[in-house]
């Protein structure tokens, strides 16, 4: 059979379309970046990075100060994801330990959140802890190596109150925090003032709470008792370097808060153990059958130790994401360090990591934290695009389809309501500071990856966040 010649200007013609088409798609993405974010009076006083990348073809549709750096914010939580989907396996370990005999054991802690966690209604690692007579040693690794700071580095100390940012630990506990809220108003006889009658979960924490008994229904305008009973406006602050709290006025009317506790080391779990569940816990020396290391072992390698299986590892993850929930982040990236390295610093893997896994990233970022609450963090969009390329392509969608939130829940729960099921994304934001990255599915059924960095604008998030929904839903009907 006669094969048919075509010509070299045939091919040349397939070509030249291709990349007519190609430039033709840029210039289209080009105009509304323009029109809809870096013209946009809320964004153009600060500065804008804009990548849109097309897994398919691997080629990038639009880059706009792509490969410039910028303060991530919570995006960050998307390398703390992979890293979390790498190497915490299927289910998350509460524990490792090992029977000394005489109903004593060895507890290697592994930094897992879900400990107590009104969330995970399952505990095991506490049915465990219950069987009586029994004591436990925590063993602590990082002893052995740097010590584990609780707060990260670059996160603003005045914010030690607040419970988006929640203290780390080896052993966290109820998940670091201490939460009360009303239970009812009792008028007392004879007077205009009421007793409060609370709730406070762990009830260790009741007596660090100055005046939780009596405490008057004020109305802040008059200073009077008002004639019908509401919630005064006050709030509860803690100290900074201990655990005790008072009451203070504040702006808001006060029915519920969580409050970070400080956790010393293990020693607020340990007490806390003790005073409401009667387990007898210490601190113990790092031994494993007789032997002190005097260096970090990952726990895997030892045959000597037993774990307690936690929860599945896409229940911490889900929230983590869903609710941009930064003490999950922070336990998922020190849990990862514990089962690669041995040892719980955030530094020493993130080190590890990008000189690993994550060495092809087109820009080295500056990642300091699980969180992103540090503005020391400093990633590219295409940074992000290459971390959600490799999650996709080593995880598969699906499975990141339950993890990332869609339209019209968690923290996308106001926007992209009509595009729920065609976008999954993560948001992030700090004052002056906002983004968005992840996953859109086309009108015509095309994945594409974006991720849109935006710093130092001096309006509220809302403005941004709505251009850039517009932006992110050109491309959808576009694309």
């Amino acid at each position: 059979m006669k094969r048919t010649a075509f010509p070299l200007s045939y091919f040349l013609l397939i070509i030249s379309y291709s990349l007519f088409a190609s430039c033709k798609t840029t210039a289209r993405v080009s105009r509304q970046a323009e029109k809809t974010l870096i013209a946009d009076t809320a964004i153009s006083k600060g500065f804008i990075g804009i990548s849109v990348f097309d897994p398919s073809s691997n080629t990038y549709l639009y880059n706009y100060n792509a490969d410039k750096y910028f303060v991530p914010a919570s995006n960050v939580k998307l390398f703390t994801l992979y890293a979390g989907m790498k190497y915490l396996g299927d289910s998350l370990v509460g524990i490792y330990y090992n029977d000394r005999g005489n109903g004593m054991f060895n507890l290697f802690l592994t930094g897992d959140p879900t400990f107590l966690h009104p969330d995970f209604k399952n505990q095991p690692l506490l049915d465990f802890l219950k069987i009586k007579s029994r004591k436990f040693y925590l063993s602590e690794y990082s002893n052995f190596t740097k010590t584990l700071n609780p707060l990260g580095y670059g996160w603003a100390w005045d914010d030690y109150n607040e419970d988006f940012m929640v203290e780390r630990s080896q052993f966290p506990i109820y998940g670091n925090v201490f939460r009360a809220q009303y239970d009812s108003l009792q008028p007392i006889a004879n007077t205009d003032s009421s007793k409060v009658k609370w709730i406070i979960r762990p009830k260790f924490f009741t007596s660090f709470i100055d005046s939780i008994n009596y405490y008057p229904i004020v109305d802040l305008a008059t200073d009077k008792y008002p004639k019908e009973r509401k919630f005064s406006r006050f709030k509860l602050e803690r100290e900074i370097s201990n655990n005790l709290t008072r009451i203070v006025r504040s702006d808001n009317i006060f029915s519920s808060q969580e409050i970070p506790f400080v956790t010393d080391n293990t020693n607020t779990a340990i007490s806390i153990l003790w005073h409401d569940f009667k387990i007898h816990a210490v601190r113990g020396q790092l031994i494993d059958l007789g032997v002190i290391y005097d260096k970090p072992k990952p726990f895997t390698s030892s045959p000597y130790l037993k774990s307690i299986h936690s929860q599945p590892s896409d229940s911490l993850f889900k929230p983590m994401m869903h609710r941009s929930d930064n003490f999950f982040a922070e336990q998922t990236l020190l849990m990862v360090s514990n089962e690669h390295l041995g040892c719980m610093s955030d530094e020493d893997i993130i080190d590890t990591l990008l000189k690993t896994d994550l060495k092809d990233a087109p820009h080295k970022p500056k990642w300091v934290d699980g969180s992103g609450l540090s503005r020391y963090n400093l990633f590219t969009p295409q940074d992000f695009i290459y971390i959600l390329n490799k999650m996709k392509n080593e995880f598969g969608m699906e499975r990141l389809k339950t993890i990332l939130a869609t339209g019209g829940e968690g923290t996308l729960k106001n926007y992209f309501k009509k595009d729920t099921g065609f976008i999954y994304a993560k948001t992030g934001t700090l004052s002056n500071n906002c983004a968005l990255s992840g996953y859109i599915i086309t009108k015509k059924n095309r994945l594409l990856i974006f991720s849109i960095l935006a710093n130092n604008y001096q309006t509220g998030a809302t403005p941004v966040r709505k251009a850039v929904e517009k932006f992110v839903e050109y491309i959808r009907e576009t694309y």
